[in-house]
């Protein structure tokens, strides 16, 4: 039921947006299911074929909804978009922020709707075939699997304890292995939330990277501007400085003007590049800090695939465990069968030599 991480579920789209369920009581109203957006995500099972729609809102499941090819998402507004879940009976909403992401997200509903009716077809090819060879089979095997579900109750004494205490053993093992399926399954929980919790921050992450390297081409460009500005700057601070120098000979005061004006528009222009900088250097701070963030969630899922591989190994134990104690369950059957069988045999010669007294007492 849960394969190994490499063949465990795997996100393949992601978009954020606000969750409504429709009101049970009404059947029209919208009950929000969180606070606010959230990461809704479609999951792919290559182990069971499955496509699954997940949302996560803190520790709790919004949205647990498995893709069939009956469901159909409807766009009720430019952002507002509902599928209906049969099984869940219910009616799922979501609001997007933008018209563009509502029609993104259709777009892969009906991919993965797609998906999920070939996958289908696939399985009920599989299981006419499975059907065929099932016919075909030889009807023996049917009653030894009966023999061994329902095994007779041997009246012998000896052998019956030991068969007593195999089977004890047998419900102690499968109680054992319901138990590790279902720390198993807690663990598979756990891990789901937190590869949604992961695609989440890559996602982000990718953004802060693009983002990132625009910014350092844009330092890089204003460097050069400001390396150009102060230039300039230099050049006509050199300008009025021989203007007056040469007083008797320079230009009228409105030229000067105009050129302190123009010192003044550079310097002020240097100043709201500087504030640029500085906005941009404190981005890339809280882009280290989701660095931070993604490499916690790297580690916390790491941890828990080592959890669900040592739980995988105590189950394969305990199957094997449980394997043994069958067979030497069945070696018992035997062993009881074949004393039945001697004493069959003891009581068909005393029962002779009983009838034997008997004629020599009457003669």
């Amino acid at each position: 039921m849960f394969p190994h991480h490499r063949e465990r579920e795997q996100p393949i789209f992601s978009a954020r947006a606000h969750v409504f369920q429709i009101d049970p009581a009404t059947k029209r109203n919208w009950i929000p299911a969180s606070k606010h957006a959230v990461t809704v995500s479609f999951f792919y099972d290559a182990n069971r074929n499955v496509y699954r729609i997940i949302s996560v809102g803190g520790t709790k499941a919004i949205i647990n909804c498995t893709v069939t090819p009956s469901m159909t998402f409807t766009k009720t507004s430019q952002k507002f978009g509902q599928w209906a879940d049969s099984r869940a009976n219910t009616v799922y909403g979501l609001g997007f922020a933008t018209e563009q992401q509502l029609h993104q997200f259709s777009e892969k509903f009906k991919e993965v709707k797609d998906a999920a009716r070939l996958a289908r077809e696939k399985s009920q090819d599989k299981e006419l075939a499975n059907t065929a060879l099932s016919i075909a089979a030889p009807q023996v095997s049917s009653a030894l699997s009966d023999e061994l579900q329902s095994p007779p109750v041997m009246c012998v004494n000896g052998p019956e304890d030991k068969l007593f205490r195999s089977q004890s053993a047998d419900i102690t093992l499968s109680s054992e292995k319901e138990r590790i399926k279902k720390m198993l399954s807690e663990g598979s929980i756990c891990e789901m939330n937190l590869e949604a919790e992961l695609f989440t921050l890559q996602d982000s992450n990718s953004k802060l990277v693009a983002a990132l390297h625009e910014a350092n081409a844009n330092v890089e460009q204003w460097k050069k501007q400001l390396a150009a500005y102060q230039e300039e700057t230099e050049r006509l601070r050199e300008q009025v400085a021989e203007l007056e120098a040469h007083g008797g000979q320079g230009p009228s005061d409105l030229l000067k003007d105009e050129l302190t004006q123009s010192l003044e528009e550079l310097e002020a222009l240097l100043k709201a590049k500087d504030e640029e900088i500085h906005i941009l250097q404190s981005k890339k701070a809280e882009y280290h800090e989701m660095e931070h963030d993604r490499d916690e969630a790297i580690h916390r899922l790491r941890e828990m695939e080592m959890r669900n591989s040592d739980l995988e190994r105590r189950i394969q134990n305990t199957e094997q465990n449980l394997g043994n104690t069958l067979e030497e369950r069945d070696r018992m059957d035997t062993e009881i069968q074949r004393a039945i069988e001697i004493l069959d045999i003891k009581i068909f010669d005393l029962n002779d030599l009983r009838q034997s007294l008997v004629k020599l007492i009457d003669k």
